[in-house]
């Protein structure tokens, strides 16, 4: 079964005052970032999954979120509700606001899946982060859960005997960008790894 690949970049940025999607690192934007960890990592269609502002991609299928403004929950429910009628078997979600992510997180989110895994988690240091694999059997459930900014976080916490946890620590970084500090940050920490030989 294939496993695709769902980056939720909609949100405006609010409190980082532009759009995430286009952000700016290392000379990509978080969404050609995004893509191109999904990609890179094996999943294949990659939905790129868009509200505030227009975002194409040549790698990814651009799937509007009318809904946006009301959280990350209506982007995840839009990135699986346009995979229904594929022949996918999981998903594998992202956030276009990690950006240090590393595509052999994806890979061993997939690993997992294939040795029979439904709903697979990446971890950092042992606590449950970001992306998640989630299997089609369980879609219409994360669908009802996903409300709001919580995206598939109650639909995780409410089947907890589900849950694969796979250790990613080693792979990149799950830090969020939320503000101007927090750029910044990623900035710096993106530039010490590029000029390490």
């Amino acid at each position: 079964m294939r496993v695709a690949g769902i980056l939720l970049a909609a949100g405006e940025g609010s409190r980082l005052g532009q759009p995430k999607a286009l952000v700016q690192l290392a000379g990509e934007t978080f969404a050609e970032r995004g893509v191109a960890l999904l990609r890179d990592g094996g999943t294949d269609p990659v939905l790129l999954v868009t509200g505030a502002v227009p975002v194409t991609i040549p790698t990814a299928v651009a799937v509007h979120n009318p809904d946006w403004a009301t959280g990350m929950g209506s982007s995840l429910a839009t990135g699986l509700r346009a995979l229904e009628d594929s022949d996918v078997g999981a998903a594998v979600i992202a956030l276009a606001d990690q950006p240090l992510v590393g595509a052999r997180a994806v890979r061993r989110l997939i690993d997992a899946y294939r040795d029979g895994a439904a709903v697979v988690v990446a971890g950092y240091a042992g606590q449950p982060r970001n992306p998640v694999l989630i299997g089609r059997e369980h879609w219409p459930a994360v669908i009802e859960l996903a409300t709001g900014d919580t995206g598939a976080r109650e639909f995780l916490r409410a089947r907890p005997e589900l849950v694969t946890l796979v250790e990613c620590g080693d792979t990149g970084s799950c830090d969020d960008v939320d503000t101007p500090e927090d750029l910044a940050r990623i900035r710096t920490v993106a530039s010490v790894r590029s000029e390490k030989p």
